[in-house]
C-alpha cells in the first residue's frame, strides 16, 4: 500500500482503500479512555461518517504521543499498522484507518466489549474442558491463518486475547500487534531474531538467541493453555533469570493436586506444544488435528474442571496487578535481560502456592 514513516513526521494515509483525506477532527470525536499504555491511550472514538469496511459508528482510538517516540518505537508502529492493513479475519481486531496530526498519530481500530478472556473465565462458576477447547480451538485457528501469510505475533498472552462482546464466551479476537513481524523464504522457521516477547510466555529459542519463526507462538499458546486449565503458570519464579533458565530448560509439571480432573488428552497437547526445540514443535496446524482438539462435544462438556477456577482467580488477581505495574517488554529491554543485565528489572510472577509447588516439583524431578 506504499504508505511509509519519515524520520520527522511519521506515517500518511488511510488503511482503507479510496478513503478521503480527512482529518481525523473532521471524522472522529473522541470520548472516554478505555485503556493506557507505555506511550499510548485508547480512547473511545465515534464517527462523523461511514467508515469503509464496517457499519459500526463506535471504535476504539488509539492516540500515541509523538515526542514519546523514539527512532526504534516509530518503526516499529511502522510495522504494526503495515501488519494489521493486511488482516482481514474475524477473530484478530481489525485496523481501519489511521491518522496524524503534529503532535499525534490515531489508529481507528475495532471495539470490542467483552473484556479479556481470562476475566470472563474466572467469573464462571462451572468450566469445562469444552468451553476451554473451543477457546484454544479459536486462537489455533486463528494463529494458523496468520502463520500461512507469514506473520508471527511473537508476544501472544491473555492480555491479547479479547471477547467482542459480554454475552458471548466464545468470540475471541486476537489483538495488540505491536512485536508481529513478517517471515518468508525457504527458512521462515529460522528468519527472527530479535529478543522480545513477555516473560513468562516468551519461547526458549528466543532466550537463547537462536533464530526462530512463527513456532514462537506455539510456545507461547501452550503456556496459555497449561494457565487456562490448570489455573497458575507452568513456568514459576520470582527471580527473572532463574524463570528465564526454567523456560530454557523446560521445567514444569502436572502437579498431581491441581491436575487429577484434567483429561490426558489435553495434557498431551500442551506437552506437543512446550517442546523446547521448536524444530520438533508442531505447527498450528498440526495441533487442530490434535484429539484433544477434535474430540466429540458431548465428552469434553461432561469434563468439570471448576476445580481450576479457585487457582486461576488468585492467579488473574496478581497478573492485573503485576500488569499495571509493569508494562509490556520492550524489544531493548528483554535484549538486555536476556544477556544478563539487571536493567530488565526485578519480575515476580504469581506467588501462589499452585505455582510454587508445580515449579519445584520439576526442578526436583529433573
Amino acid at each position: 500500500m506504499g504508505n511509509s514513516f519519515k524520520k520527522a513526521h511519521g506515517l500518511k494515509g488511510s488503511a482503507s482503500k479510496g478513503s478521503k483525506e480527512l482529518a481525523f477532527k473532521d471524522k472522529y470525536t473522541l470520548g472516554k479512555e478505555l485503556g493506557s499504555g507505555a506511550f499510548s491511550v485508547v480512547r473511545l472514538g465515534t464517527s462523523k461518517v461511514p467508515v469503509a469496511g464496517t457499519e459500526s459508528r463506535d471504535f476504539a482510538i488509539k492516540v500515541i504521543q509523538k515526542a514519546s517516540l523514539s527512532e526504534e518505537d516509530l518503526q516499529g508502529l511502522k510495522q504494526e499498522i503495515e501488519i494489521m492493513k493486511e488482516i482481514e479475519h474475524r477473530h484478530v481486531i481489525r485496523l481501519y484507518e489511521y491518522f496524524q496530526d503534529p503532535k499525534e498519530y490515531f489508529l481507528v481500530t475495532e471495539l470490542v466489549e467483552g473484556g479479556e478472556l481470562f476475566e470472563r473465565i474466572v467469573k464462571k462458576s462451572r468450566y469445562s474442558e469444552l468451553e476451554a477447547r473451543d477457546c484454544v480451538k479459536t486462537i489455533l485457528e486463528t494463529m494458523a491463518f496468520l502463520h500461512e501469510r507469514g506473520i508471527v505475533h511473537r508476544d501472544l498472552k491473555p492480555e491479547n486475547l479479547l471477547l467482542t462482546s459480554k454475552t458471548d464466551d466464545a468470540d475471541i479476537k486476537v489483538a495488540d500487534f505491536g512485536f508481529a513481524k513478517h517471515v518468508a523464504g525457504a527458512d521462515a522457521d529460522h528468519a527472527l531474531d530479535t529478543q522480545c516477547g513477555t516473560p513468562g510466555y516468551v519461547a526458549p529459542e528466543i532466550l537463547k538467541h537462536n533464530a526462530y519463526g512463527t513456532l514462537v507462538d506455539v510456545w507461547s499458546i501452550g503456556v496459555i493453555v497449561y494457565i487456562m486449565l490448570g489455573g497458575y503458570p507452568p513456568f514459576y519464579s520470582d527471580n527473572q533469570t532463574e524463570l528465564f533458565k526454567l523456560i530454557k530448560k523446560g521445567l514444569y509439571q502436572f502437579h498431581p493436586k491441581y491436575w487429577e480432573h484434567i483429561s490426558e488428552d489435553a495434557k498431551d497437547l500442551i506437552r506437543n506444544m512446550l517442546v523446547i526445540n521448536p524444530d520438533h514443535r508442531p505447527s498450528c496446524a498440526t495441533l487442530l488435528k490434535h484429539a484433544w482438539i477434535t474430540h466429540d462435544e458431548d465428552t469434553l462438556s461432561g469434563r468439570d474442571i471448576s476445580g481450576s477456577l479457585a487457582e486461576m482467580r488468585a492467579w488473574n488477581v496478581k497478573r492485573k496487578f503485576r500488569g499495571a505495574v509493569n508494562t509490556i517488554v520492550a524489544a531493548r529491554r528483554m535484549s538486555n535481560a536476556i544477556g544478563g543485565a539487571t536493567g530488565f528489572g526485578h519480575h515476580t510472577e504469581p506467588g501462589d502456592e499452585a505455582a510454587a509447588e508445580a515449579t519445584e516439583g520439576a526442578a526436583a524431578e529433573n
